[in-house]
Order: C-alpha cells, then sequence, then structure tokens
C-alpha cells in the first residue's frame, strides 16, 4: 500500500546485486579481471536504463538517486545561465530591468521536495528566481498555458514531475516539451537562452510506459527504488554535454565522464539495470494488473461509502498512474 514511497527489491534484482558483490568487487578503472567484469556490468546497465526510456547509452549517468539527480540539473542550469551571460559578452549593466540578471526557475506547486527546496535555497541567497505554477482544481494537473505565461527573458529551466505521487496524475510533459520547443527559435533569434525541460520520472517508471523521444525533455530522473531495484538512481541527459550542459557537482576520479566522479557502485548499479530489464520485459503486463487493483478497489470503496466518499485523482479525461488510488471519506471521527 505504500508503493509510492519504495518497492522492495525483486528476486532478480538481489541475485544480480550478490553476483556483483561476489564476481565484480574491482575497480571498474581497472583492467584486472575483476575490474574488466564491473566495467562491463555498469556497462550492461546503462544499456538497459536507456532501452527502458527510449534513450541511448550514452545519455545516462548515474547518481546515487533522485535527489542527486534533481539537484545535479538545477546546479548545472544555473551554470549554463551565467557562462551564456559571460559568453555573450554582457556585464550586469548591459541587461535591462525586465530581464534581470538571475536564472529563472518555472515549476509547479506539487513537486517532490529534491526540486522545491533547492530551488527556495537559491531564491534565498538571491541566486536565483522561481514561479511556482499552480496545478488545476479542475484536473489535477499544471496547465500548459501557465507554464508558458511564466516564462521571462531570464527563464532557463521548466521542471515539472511526469506523475504526481499522491494523486497520481500525469502531467503534459510532451505538450510543454513542444511548446518549450517552439519558444526557444524565438527566443533563440533575440539572443535570450535557451528554456530546458526537465522532467522527474521517478513515480512513473515500472507503471507505465516512459519514452524520452516522446516527452521530448532534456533530461529526466529515474529513481531505482521506485521500480524494484536498489537505492540509487540515474539521470537522462539528451545529448550530455553537447546538445545539452551538465556540470558536475564533484570533483575527483573522473567516473562518468567526470559528469558524476567517484569509484561506481557496481553492486547496486547492476541491480538498478536487472529493475529496468524487468521494467522493458513486463511493463504492459504490471500496468494493466495494478489499473485491474486500483478499479476494483474503489469500485469497492464507492459501493461502501457512497455519497460520503470522494475519489480524488478521478479527473474526466485525464490520465493517471494505474496503481495510486487518492479518496476521502466524510465522517466527523474518522482518522
Amino acid at each position: 500500500m505504500d508503493y509510492n514511497a519504495t518497492t522492495p527489491l525483486e528476486p532478480e534484482v538481489i541475485q544480480a546485486v550478490t553476483e556483483a558483490m561476489k564476481e565484480a568487487w574491482g575497480n571498474p578503472s581497472s583492467s584486472y579481471v575483476a575490474g574488466r567484469k564491473a566495467k562491463d556490468i555498469i556497462n550492461t546497465a546503462r544499456a538497459s536504463l536507456a532501452k527502458m526510456i527510449g534513450g541511448k547509452p550514452q545519455d545516462i549517468i548515474f547518481t546515487s538517486g533522485g535527489t542527486e539527480s534533481n539537484n545535479l540539473v538545477i546546479h548545472s542550469t544555473v551554470r549554463c545561465f551565467h557562462e551564456q551571460q559571460t559568453l555573450q559578452g554582457r556585464t550586469v549593466d548591459q541587461i535591462s530591468p525586465e530581464e534581470g540578471t538571475r536564472p529563472h526557475f518555472i515549476t509547479c506547486t506539487v513537486e517532490h521536495d529534491s526540486i522545491r527546496l533547492p530551488l527556495e535555497h537559491l531564491v534565498e541567497d538571491q541566486v536565483a528566481e522561481v514561479t511556482f505554477v499552480p496545478v488545476s482544481k479542475v484536473n489535477g494537473q499544471v496547465e500548459v498555458e501557465d507554464i508558458l505565461a511564466a516564462v521571462r527573458p531570464t527563464t532557463c529551466l521548466v521542471t515539472i514531475m511526469l506523475a504526481n505521487n499522491e494523486t497520481g496524475v500525469i502531467m503534459p510533459i510532451s505538450e510543454i516539451s513542444r511548446r518549450i520547443k517552439a519558444l526557444n527559435q524565438i527566443r533563440a533569434a533575440s539572443g535570450l537562452p535557451r528554456v530546458l525541460v526537465h522532467t522527474d520520472a521517478a513515480q512513473a517508471l515500472g507503471k507505465r510506459r516512459v519514452d524520452v523521444e516522446d516527452l521530448g525533455v532534456d533530461f529526466l530522473t529515474i529513481v531505482g527504488h521506485k521500480f524494484y531495484g536498489p537505492r540509487i538512481g540515474a539521470l537522462y541527459v539528451r545529448g550530455v554535454g553537447k546538445l545539452t550542459p551538465l556540470y558536475p557537482m564533484l570533483f575527483g576520479g573522473g567516473q562518468e565522464r567526470n559528469f558524476r566522479p567517484g569509484t561506481e557502485n557496481t553492486p547496486m548499479i547492476a541491480g538498478l539495470g536487472k529493475a529496468a530489464d524487468l521494467v522493458s520485459e513486463n511493463c504492459e503486463t504490471y500496468e494493466a494488473h495494478m489499473r485491474d487493483i486500483r478499479d476494483y478497489l474503489e469500485e469497492r470503496l464507492e459501493a461502501e461509502f457512497g455519497k460520503r466518499i470522494h475519489l480524488n485523482s478521478r479527473f474526466p479525461g485525464v490520465e493517471r498512474l494505474p496503481n495510486t488510488c487518492n479518496f476521502s471519506i466524510q465522517g466527523s471521527q474518522l482518522r
């Protein structure tokens, strides 16, 4: 009943982790047998994650989890904004008051704390400006037009979750990406910074098909423990370092092409790759099974409580996660 918070490890995932601990204990940067085996496991897992989201293996960066991935996106867009200003040779007195000198972010009011809190911290430190767009009371989604209306000359990132963890509502990420891409063509002609698009897909993966080409995003956050994998994660970056900027928060041994240095956690990466394989192989079956159970639960709740129950996440014509049911029951003594 708490699988939006975390999920248990699949037996096949446990097996992959255990085998990697025993047989691939070497440093992936080393050339001896155990090191080469560790490197092969990492490369295989990278390909598995890419397949799960319809991306390219070279666009996958392993991280410690969703919080790090989200923070890395925010950090990178701040750095990119300031570097663009420097490359254009613009000083503070050359920027109009309407433009401002701080990068501007757009997100929504129901985002996870690993997005909301870093952005609020940047605002408190007077490093950035943020617009929190509310979700609609009519459909539970952030409205695309509200996102576009919030764009400023200094806007550098739109970050909206793919699926809400409490209501299960699917956000219109594909439409947001399409509209922002069209807007970027106009902005480029005016010398304005490109607006990047990020989605935290933590709640959607393993419950419905996720395809980065359909979504059109520049960044996508992957969280293993939401789909029967270990508690590490990854970040998809479209054309990492070339099409889409990424700046490291850490500096060290050069792993993950210097974007996320530190000796790789081979066993956990092995488990993450296996969990991704299971999603790729079984996602449609998982989705249908979860939807059947959810629908049965909601039918029984309505039959039992009648007009006293309200299904909070059932909005006409709006997609939602197949596993999530959010409801309220009237009653003075209910807890």
